[in-house]
């Protein structure tokens, strides 16, 4: 038998893929959950996309209502007061640290010092003391406020490092201590 001679019943190897277009890029990644600009726009320059094409892509999608900063800045601060309230603070940090532009963390304080709620956020804590006893409560799960001290200190400091106020702080504790049957100084 013969042999056959070494790569000549080889395929060619495939050329690659070309790369997605720009906005089947930023779509998907827009798939997972609500996006900054800023986000996006990082996420398209890390696919090799042109600045221009990326600009034009961004302008498309805030068009079309895939990109709003503010309407991102409510959902997070609605996700926060659902699943682990921090303070405006920390709120405030996070959606800058999500490329969230000044003035839109600005309008976001200015909605939520306004105690009207929208019927669907309901459940949701109303104020900044609502959110640290809500936080507190969390903390806790079910286990008594302990009446040590420094076991309160290390309490407090937990919830001063979600970003809330030292006299918030205080107050969420001298509520939990009254409702235990106990005072909190």
């Amino acid at each position: 038998m013969r042999e056959r001679p070494r790569g000549s019943g080889r395929r060619p190897t495939p050329e690659p893929p070309e790369p997605p277009p720009a906005i089947e890029v930023a779509v998907r990644y827009l798939g997972t959950r609500p996006r900054t600009r800023w986000e996006v726009d990082r996420r398209l320059r890390r696919a090799g996309v042109d600045v221009g094409e990326i600009e034009a892509v961004l302008d498309r999608l805030t068009q079309l209502g895939y990109l709003d900063d503010a309407s991102f800045a409510r959902w997070w601060g609605e996700q926060r007061d659902r699943h682990g309230p921090r303070g405006r603070r920390m709120i405030e940090a996070e959606l800058r640290q999500h490329g969230v532009p000044r003035e839109v963390v600005e309008a976001y304080r200015e909605e939520h010092a306004t105690p009207e709620r929208r019927a669907e956020d309901a459940g949701l804590p109303s104020s900044e003391d609502e959110r640290a006893r809500d936080a507190l409560e969390r903390h806790l799960r079910g286990r008594p406020l302990p009446e040590d001290r420094k076991a309160r200190q290390r309490i407090g400091m937990y919830l001063m490092r979600r970003g809330f106020d030292a006299d918030v702080v205080r107050s969420a504790l001298r509520v939990a201590g009254a409702e235990a049957g106990d005072e909190v100084p």
